[in-house]
């Protein structure tokens, strides 16, 4: 790819296949990701969750929405007695910063194959006062219970193979202020006919496609889905704009447990109007399955 004035491509895509520097390999469980949303029930207060919101997540000048929901996302598989996340719907209110935060939760509604709850993250302010950054309310089932039956029109993206696109290593973009520290916890790889904006001609048409892991080898699972979807670089940089492109609202469906190996993850938009603009995301696993969808208003950016 052609040097531009602004970076690399490494500062807005992902680490390389390796992961930064000491990064262990990860499994389910114990890797960074499951360190990072790990939740702390309080022994008095039912349904109180403490948390950290690592640095490690942050884009630009917030902690990344998706990370924040899949910590939510885990609090709830703890507090409901389903374990899987199958809808999960989020108002993203003020931008999270790292340090500190207190989760609150409620069960909502128990039945055989479902149960619904929500959940609310709140930080605090310079006076010490909660001030609350997301609330959740979401849908948990047994993904491992449904039937193996599929009835769909739906159909993988068609993009290169993984060694055909576009990672840390393979050339400059366009930097992006602030920080970058997420992209040091992917795996990203992305379709070449999606990277117009880091060499100055963005195509216009609002997609953006990719083949996704992490960093550290943990595979997937239905917990990370909630933030894979909102893990890549906004499709507004394909429409010729730049700068932060802040969630309003998110709402993700869970289809499948996932099967090991790298995802591919196509996003588009097709309406932008009034300073705000819709991601229609799709996920899908190795075995060519939909496992995960996602519907989410973001502002677009002003600059």
């Amino acid at each position: 790819m052609a040097q531009t004035s602004n970076g690399t491509l490494a500062e807005v895509a992902a680490a390389s296949t390796a992961g930064p520097a000491g990064l262990s390999a990860g499994t389910i469980g114990d890797s960074e990701f499951d360190r990072d949303t790990a939740v702390a029930r309080r022994a008095d207060e039912p349904g109180v969750y403490d948390a950290e919101l690592s640095a490690g997540w942050t884009i630009i000048n917030a902690v990344n929405g998706g990370y924040l929901l899949a910590l939510l996302g885990r609090a709830l598989s703890d507090a409901l007695p389903h374990p899987d996340p199958f809808t999960v719907s989020a108002h993203y209110f003020t931008p999270s910063q790292p340090g500190p935060a207190v989760i609150r939760t409620e069960s909502v509604r128990s039945g055989r194959t479902l149960s619904s709850g929500q959940a609310s993250l709140f930080q605090y302010d310079a006076e010490g006062r909660e001030v609350e950054r997301i609330r959740v309310l979401a849908s948990y089932g047994d993904l491992g219970a449904l039937t193996g039956e599929v009835c769909t029109t739906a159909e993988p993206p068609v993009m290169p193979p993984l060694a055909h696109c576009l990672g840390a290593s393979d050339g400059p973009a366009p930097k992006i202020p602030g920080s970058n520290a997420i992209t040091d916890r992917l795996h990203l790889k992305l379709d070449p006919a999606t990277v117009g904006w880091a060499l100055g001609a963005p195509s216009g048409k609002g997609e953006m496609r990719a083949w996704f892991g992490l960093a550290d080898g943990r595979d997937a699972d239905p917990l990370s889905l909630l933030l894979v979807v909102d893990a890549l670089p906004p499709t507004s940089f394909e429409l010729g704009l730049k700068g932060w492109t802040p969630t309003v609202e998110l709402t993700v469906h869970v289809r499948s447990r996932p099967a090991p190996g790298p995802l591919r993850v196509s996003i588009v938009t097709r309406n932008l109007a009034g300073g705000f603009l819709e991601e229609d995301a799709e996920v899908w696993d190795s075995a060519d399955r939909l496992v995960a969808q996602s519907r989410q208003l973001a502002r677009a950016p002003r600059s």
